[in-house]
């Protein structure tokens, strides 16, 4: 009887695929759990022993988008009876809308934030994974590790001197300031994916493209990167969500005008205590942009097929 030393037998198929489906299940559990909890009412929400089967409701998304107050029943009827079914809603708990809540203002922040950061960080990490890979640079190997040495600490260490730097220059609270530090903390990261990417595109591509009449930009622009197209989707993939989900930062040096949305969700009070199926509505949509972001750049993820592709 032959094996073959690359096939896996049926047995062996049959253990991966169930250890694949274990995991995913584990994993996605939680989410799952969170997205329920979204359309549970309140009262749902903290029942013990936990409610799996329940009625659903979008309380703790009208919740989440809109400032409620509680009012007598003279004042509930003077405002007459509800036009929409979010006031409805409202209505039923005895309470009436004033406005809308911050939720949305925070959620944008994060969206110019993060994205802003991500890609002003793949930007210049890619000028500069090029600058490394291509060029004789002075002292490369100990500016690479100086670089990769700034992800040794974590950022929170060095919290406390950037609020005060930050307060010296007028960047509290503000998008630049936390645009910039979000690309300051995930340079290094990217700087490191990206060289390694760039390392393994011939360099006989550019220097063709070269004796072609291209300048060097040129050839950078329309050879180096569409092969790196994959690093650089991988590495915006990282990079985004490292500033879509940071907490510290944005608790410390925001807290209105630039205030992202991880420090605002776990704010969300309800009558009586802690809102949770607003809480978890907000998670919910929160985890939207970084899902869409990474499906788009889904087909980017697979190495090139052109890397190797031409050996010394």
């Amino acid at each position: 009887m032959s094996f073959s030393v690359t096939e896996p037998s049926g047995r062996q198929k049959l253990f991966a695929g169930f250890l694949v489906a274990f995991y995913a299940l584990v994993t996605i559990m939680p989410l799952a759990w969170i997205i329920a909890t979204g359309f549970k009412s309140p009262a749902d929400a903290i029942a013990y022993p936990p409610k799996v089967v329940f009625e659903p409701t979008l309380e703790g998304y009208v919740n989440l988008f809109t400032t409620r107050t509680r009012a007598s029943d003279e004042a509930l009827q003077e405002r007459g009876a509800p036009e929409t079914w979010y006031q409805r809603i409202v209505r039923d708990k005895g309470m009436m809308i004033v406005g809308p809540s911050r939720y949305g203002e925070r959620f944008m922040n994060s969206v110019i934030i993060g994205f802003g950061s991500t890609f002003l960080t793949v930007f210049l990490g890619t000028i500069a994974a090029y600058a490394f890979s291509r060029f004789k640079v002075p002292l490369k190997d100990d500016l690479l590790f100086f670089i990769l040495s700034t992800r040794m600490m974590p950022p929170i260490a060095v919290a406390i001197p950037i609020f005060l730097m930050y307060r010296q220059l007028g960047l509290n609270d503000t998008h630049l300031g936390m645009i910039l530090l979000y690309t300051a903390v995930n340079l290094s990261l990217s700087v490191w994916l990206l060289k390694g990417f760039i390392d393994e595109i011939p360099v006989e591509y550019e220097e063709a493209a070269l004796i072609d009449g291209y300048t060097r930009f040129q050839a950078f622009c329309k050879v180096v990167l569409p092969q790196a197209a994959t690093g650089i989707a991988s590495t915006a993939i990282f990079c985004l969500i490292f500033a879509w989900n940071e907490y510290a930062f944005a608790v410390l040096l925001t807290s209105g005008t630039a205030q992202t949305a991880p420090p605002f969700i776990p704010t969300i009070i309800g009558v009586g205590g802690q809102d949770w199926p607003a809480v978890a509505a907000g998670a919910t949509l929160f985890l939207v942009p970084v899902m869409v972001f990474t499906i788009l750049l889904r087909k980017h993820l697979l190495r090139g097929i052109t890397f190797g592709a031409v050996r010394k």
